[in-house]
């Protein structure tokens, strides 16, 4: 999160000294518009965002489901409720609101900002997919992303990478008819400031890779501390590591869930081969840590 902020100082900074100008009047406006836009953007994704995550997903409320369903397909959708009741009860948490999503593959998420306001959404695939303990497993997965906060911590990373993106465009675009404006205010030039300049047209060139590979980095390493966090809550690891087993055979991609919520979910819903990869870039770029090793630990408990 540190990172985060110093990416949007750095972009704000630079279009302070370099478009604005250092004179008597300096003000620091760049980089004070810069915290407004990613503190404003992380306030209305803690406040909207997972409205936007199951709409951009198609997901229903589990009640919408029922109430039109055939009797099988009802069986699962109660025994899907009773599951994250039961899941609540374990975590202590106040049972969320379900939903499902008309998708035939296997995966899952959950939104939200805080326990009180959260979301578990699962596909028509992972619950033709699963029997009842790897379904149990799925859902303390994901009850544990909400227990762990990390819900709103990828709400407001997935933000900021939106935010970071955003101001390095509209640097790069004032740069284009400001760069030395400003500068040129000041007679002379030190090395410092060369420098500077320097570390500000490559923050524009990278920040939105960089905020990129952040966010897939927080998200690696939650997705294993929900495994652990819901092999504690169902008492029975094995169960999550089949599930996992069973959802990674369906390789087809989840076409409803998009680009920018595929690190809420249980897996990669992108299709992305990438993720079956080992070493320094394939874990670099992946959404999710690798399968195997995922299931090795859980099996390893």
């Amino acid at each position: 999160m540190a990172a985060f902020v110093a990416l949007l100082v750095v972009l704000g900074a630079g279009f302070d000294l370099f478009v604005i100008g250092r004179g008597a009047s300096f003000a620091p406006a760049g980089t004070l518009v810069a915290l407004a836009v990613g503190g404003g953007q992380a306030y209305w994704s803690l406040e909207h965002g997972d409205r936007a995550v199951l709409r951009s997903s198609m997901a229903e409320p589990i009640e919408t489901r029922i109430a039109g369903a055939t009797d099988a397909d009802r069986l699962r959708y109660r025994q899907l409720q009773n599951v994250v009741d039961e899941m609540s009860i374990a975590a202590g948490l106040p049972a969320p609101a379900t939903f499902v999503i008309p998708d035939d593959d296997p995966n899952a998420f959950a939104t939200g900002r805080d326990p009180a306001h959260a979301s578990i959404a699962v596909t028509e695939g992972l619950l033709r997919t699963l029997d009842r303990d790897q379904l149990q497993g799925v859902v303390a997965h994901e009850m544990s992303h909400i227990r762990n906060y990390d819900i709103r911590l990828m709400t407001v990373v997935a933000a900021l990478v939106g935010a970071i993106a955003l101001l390095a465009d509209w640097s790069a675009r004032a740069m284009r008819w400001g760069v030395g404006r400003g500068r040129g205010r000041k007679k002379g030039s030190d090395g410092a400031g060369v420098i500077f300049v320097v570390v500000w047209i490559l923050a524009m060139i990278l920040a939105p890779v960089v905020g990129r590979l952040l966010a897939l980095a927080v998200s690696r390493r939650r997705e294993y501390l929900a495994d652990a966090t819901a092999a504690e809550l169902t008492r029975n690891p094995l169960a999550l590591a089949s599930a996992l087993e069973r959802i990674e055979a369906a390789v087809a991609p989840t076409p409803t869930i998009k680009r920018g919520t595929a690190h809420l979910c249980i897996a990669d819903p992108l299709g992305h081969r990438l993720r079956e990869g080992e070493g320094f870039w394939a874990s670099l770029w992946a959404t999710h840590p690798p399968m195997a090793q995922r299931i090795a630990a859980l099996r390893a408990m």
